[in-house]
């Protein structure tokens, strides 16, 4: 008897025809309920898109279950926890919509710049105005790129051919990776005073969230054009707007935002906007690709075969249960260097001490190279596709172990050389309360901490004197962020002291730096490491 492949929603005929000839394919609408449920009982495998619920009842309903496959980017409708736990691998399509995203950003560039959407409302309207919606030419112009992961390269490598300067703000790519695709790396600063247009490509994360606000629209270059094809809630959207009110920005291509479905935007108010309900993966093609790659993932997965875009499934045969525990906390070890290091580095190692060692211990390198990109690149970081995104980025990852330890029976540590010649160390171990294993960090570039290896940190770096605790705790108060613990570590009295601090909810970039500012710090980031 064939596998049987449950097809719960619409699929590409195509997607359908890399199944047939292998499985017994059915189809239910994946919106009954009851009828899922009874289908799901002899089902090897799913595929869903994001109208069906494959939670943890649909998972305990299917005995038989091997693969659940969202034929789209994102997991919001699968809960991966139920199916990792019944052993049930899960599959997306991660790199299904990138092209369709990239050329949404160009044609909102391409829009702005020469009064598409309000020219074809005017003339619909029974006007013939042409002076009024006058535009100007892409060419010779600099386009800013804000985030080079492949959405963002996309985008570059197609708006360079209209015979544009590209310049970028990426701290997590190295330069030479940068002069490969023809771009100049620059601060954010220096793209947003230079750029005539700029199209933003960034994840969504507590360090991105408001990157672009009040503060960074006040020293755009006169007259700049600005595209947001990425995620919502990155480009502050009544401060954009008030740009747009004062003249400061010409315009404005805009397809996400902060919160939605959106029907009302102070952004809607402009003739110089062009607003898209989020149709950046809206094509047929994205929606085909989506269908093929996951039809071809199932069927590598019930043949047994290696599967790239496995999200809940570690590399590198059978992890022993000693080793398990130990991986959640190389990845947020990953993570927290990431934002202390406060960029990418050049190398990184990832040193495992202990009686640990005596077990494979390869796959948490694996572990840290996915927390050392997890917040730093658009598309969603997996055990598998992490080695790749550290090649693309010419990052080296390699691993040390050794049976000594120093006061931790085991003990973790990233650390990294970056391209300035500095070196970020981060260190954390495992401790068990009764049944539960407790993550903590033990060491943040040079300084002994012990906190909770989870939740949203804030690492701040200042000079060591009175009243510094209270003013920070202040200002988060004053801004409705709780404190949920906290630590100061020094080396001397009066000397570099590093506070670390855990808070309920994401800081914008904003406030980040208010509170930087606040102390004189040095070095302030913050590193998300709640549980995905």
């Amino acid at each position: 008897m064939n596998p049987v492949v449950l097809i719960a929603e619409e699929l590409a005929p195509a997607a359908i025809e890399v199944l047939a000839h292998d499985f017994d394919v059915r189809h239910v609408d994946g919106t009954d309920r009851p009828a899922l449920l009874s289908a799901l009982a002899e089902a090897d495998a799913v595929i869903v898109r994001s109208a069906t619920q494959i939670d943890a009842e649909a998972v305990a309903a299917a005995p038989r279950l091997k693969v659940v496959a969202r034929a789209g980017v994102g997991l919001d409708n699968v809960e991966v926890p139920a199916a990792t736990a019944r052993g049930v691998m899960v599959v997306n399509a991660p790199t299904s919509n990138i092209v369709s995203a990239a050329e949404q950003a160009v044609a909102l560039l391409l829009a702005v710049a020469r009064n598409t959407a309000s020219a074809s409302a005017a003339l619909k309207a029974g006007e013939w105005k042409r002076s009024r919606y006058t535009g100007v030419e892409v060419q010779g112009k600099t386009v800013g790129v804000v985030g080079l992961g492949r959405i963002g390269v996309l985008f570059a490598q197609r708006i360079a051919a209209f015979g544009t300067r590209l310049i970028a703000y990426d701290p997590y790519i190295q330069p030479a990776r940068a002069a490969q695709l023809g771009v100049r790396l620059v601060g954010l600063d220096e793209l947003l005073r230079e750029s005539d247009f700029i199209s933003i490509h960034l994840p969504k994360t507590p360090e991105t969230v408001g990157l672009i606000g009040e503060k960074e629209l006040a020293i755009v270059k006169p007259g700049v054009r600005i595209v947001n094809a990425a995620r919502g809630g990155l480009v502050d959207e009544q401060a954009l707007a008030d740009a747009i009110a004062e003249g400061r920005v010409a315009g404005a291509g805009v397809d996400v935002y902060s919160k939605e479905p959106c029907t009302s935007s102070p952004l809607f108010a402009f003739d110089n906007v062009v607003a898209t309900p989020h149709l950046g993966a809206s094509t047929h093609e994205a929606q085909d690709k989506a269908g093929l790659a996951v039809a071809r993932s199932v069927k590598l997965a019930l043949q047994g075969e290696f599967v790239p875009d496995a999200v809940n499934v570690q590399v590198g045969g059978v992890v022993a249960e000693d080793v398990r525990p130990l991986l959640p906390l190389a990845e947020k070890l990953g993570r927290a260097f990431t934002a202390v290091a406060g960029g990418v580095a050049a190398s990184v190692t990832v040193e495992v001490r202990g009686e640990i060692v005596a077990h494979d211990v390869s796959v948490l390198k694996l572990a840290a190279t996915k927390g050392l990109f997890s917040s730093v690149v658009e598309e969603q970081v997996t055990y598998v596709n992490a080695p790749h995104l550290a090649a693309e980025r010419g990052v080296e990852v390699t691993l040390s172990s050794l049976a000594e330890t120093v006061e931790q029976p085991t003990l973790v540590t990233v650390r990294g050389a970056l391209p300035d010649g500095r070196t970020v160390s981060v260190s954390g171990t495992v401790t068990h309360s009764g049944a539960r294993d407790v993550l903590k960090l033990t060491e943040v570039d040079g300084f002994d901490v012990e906190i909770g290896a989870e939740g949203i940190l804030l690492f701040l770096r200042y000079a060591d004197r009175p009243g510094v605790v209270g003013v920070v705790g202040t200002l988060l108060g004053e801004s409705g962020i709780n404190i949920a613990a906290m630590q100061v570590a020094r080396r001397e009295a009066g000397g570099e002291t590093l506070m670390t601090l855990t808070v309920d909810q994401a800081l914008g970039a904003d406030l980040l730096t208010s509170a930087a500012e606040s102390i004189g710090a040095t070095a302030a980031s913050a590193a998300d490491l709640r549980d995905e």
